[in-house]
């Protein structure tokens, strides 16, 4: 059974910051791409940034437009986690924010890694509110 649990949400104040977590378990950690995506109310699923665990240092990392030079996607493999750190947040930023795995493959696309339909696993989420 395959679960990925997401903490770290919470609200702030526009240009603040926040670390969101996501654990992984349940399956082979090493050797996938693992995003972060966001949700607001009435949206679609929008892929904030992707990183691939696989290799032995940190690869195949994008990042929405949006969030460049404000957000970093880390990983630490030892604990099978991927982290999210939010810098400078703006109240557009405020979203439910979900990760998401994909399956076993050799880098995330750099054009493609926003497709929702390519993750199998998700996580249930974390608010995140900038006031």
């Amino acid at each position: 059974h395959v679960q990925l649990v997401e903490s770290g949400g919470g609200s702030v104040q526009a240009g603040g910051s926040l670390r969101l977590s996501c654990k992984a378990s349940g399956y082979t950690y090493n050797g996938v791409c693992m995003g972060w995506f966001r949700q607001t109310p009435g949206k679609g699923l929008e892929g904030v940034a992707v990183i691939f665990t696989g290799g032995p240092t940190p690869s195949s990392i994008y990042y929405a437009d949006s969030v460049k030079g404000r957000f970093t996607i880390s990983r630490d493999n030892n604990k099978n986690a991927v982290y999210l750190q939010m810098d400078n947040l703006q109240p557009n930023d405020t979203a439910v924010y979900h990760c998401a795995a994909q399956g076993r493959a050799t880098g995330c696309g750099r054009y493609s890694w926003r497709r929702v339909a390519d993750y199998s696993s998700w996580g249930q989420g974390t608010q995140v509110t900038v006031s």
